[in-house]
Formats: C-alpha cells, sequence, structure tokens
C-alpha cells in the first residue's frame, strides 16, 4: 500500500512540474504602467489643481492675513508688554491666545476641507487612468497590466505614455 501512494505521489508530482512548461510555452502580452508618471502627466490633474487653488484661494487669503494679525499681536505683546499696565497686559494674552486657538481652528477645517476635495478631485482622475488602462489592454490584445511594484520594466512593455495619451484624448 505504500508503494502504490508514493507511484501516485510521483505521478502527480510529475504532472505538476509539467504544468509550468506547458503554460511558460504560451506567450503572454504584458503591459506595466507607470502611475506616478501618468498622474503628473495627466492633463486632468493640472486642471484639478487649478480648479482647488481658484476654489481655495480666498480662504487661504484670510488664512494669511489671519496669521500676519496674530503676528502682529504676538510682535506687540512682545514690544510692549513690559511697559503694559498688569491689566492691559491679561488683556492682551487673552487676545493672543484667542486669536491662535482661531486661526489653528481655521487651519485644521481648511486643510480637512482641501483635502477632502482634493481626495475627490482626485478619485475621479484616478477612475478615469483605470478606464485608459482598460482600453488599451482592449484595444491592444494584452493578457496582463501590472502597475505599482514593479523593480524593472523594459520599454517594450511600458505602456505609460499610451495611457497619457488616451488620457489627453478622454480630457
Amino acid at each position: 500500500m505504500k508503494i502504490q501512494t508514493l507511484s501516485k505521489l510521483l505521478i502527480i508530482f510529475s504532472i505538476v512540474l509539467m504544468l509550468p512548461a506547458t503554460a511558460m510555452a504560451e506567450s503572454y502580452k504584458i503591459g506595466v504602467v507607470n502611475a506616478v508618471k501618468v498622474l503628473e502627466s495627466a492633463p486632468q490633474a493640472a486642471d484639478a489643481k487649478k480648479r482647488l487653488e481658484k476654489e481655495f484661494a480666498s480662504r487661504d487669503k484670510k488664512l494669511v492675513a489671519a496669521q500676519k494679525a496674530v503676528k502682529q499681536k504676538e510682535d506687540k505683546l512682545a514690544k510692549d508688554g513690559a511697559i503694559m499696565s498688569e491689566a492691559e497686559l491679561k488683556k492682551l494674552q487673552k487676545t493672543v491666545l484667542a486669536a491662535r486657538r482661531e486661526l489653528k481652528r481655521d487651519q485644521d477645517e481648511f486643510r480637512d476641507d482641501l483635502n477632502f476635495r482634493r481626495n475627490e478631485e482626485f478619485g475621479k482622475i484616478q477612475r478615469q487612468i483605470v478606464q485608459a488602462i482598460q482600453k488599451i489592454a482592449k484595444d491592444g490584445k494584452y493578457d496582463l497590466i501590472v502597475g505599482e511594484g514593479v523593480i524593472f520594466a523594459s520599454k517594450k512593455v511600458d505602456i505609460t505614455n499610451q495611457v497619457i495619451e488616451q488620457l489627453k484624448k478622454g480630457k
């Protein structure tokens, strides 16, 4: 019984060893995409960046003005604090503290809103990139397209520029 089990295992082992050989006999069309390059070169990314800058420009200006106002109050406190009465000093210290808190709160809110909108915009772009890659894969009859984690890819399999061109067409 042990000999039969051993012979069955040898047959299975032989079949398993032959599988990669048959799989290798078939040729596959493989493509590689550099996602970072696509994102940097996509016209949709530049458009999204401009939209975000325009959308958040006025709030950014207000934050810069608020920063300057807080700095002026801090400078006044540092310069005139020694010659102020104790009541004036405490009042100015409270004013500076409140202004810092409000500025930090506004900055945090601005950053959160900007990150939310950036994620929305770049989520749309990522979907467009995936659609462009899928179109190229179908039109070019690719079996596999690889993105992240590629250590090396020859020019022969790199389809990054094709994806960028497809995105420019779909703009």
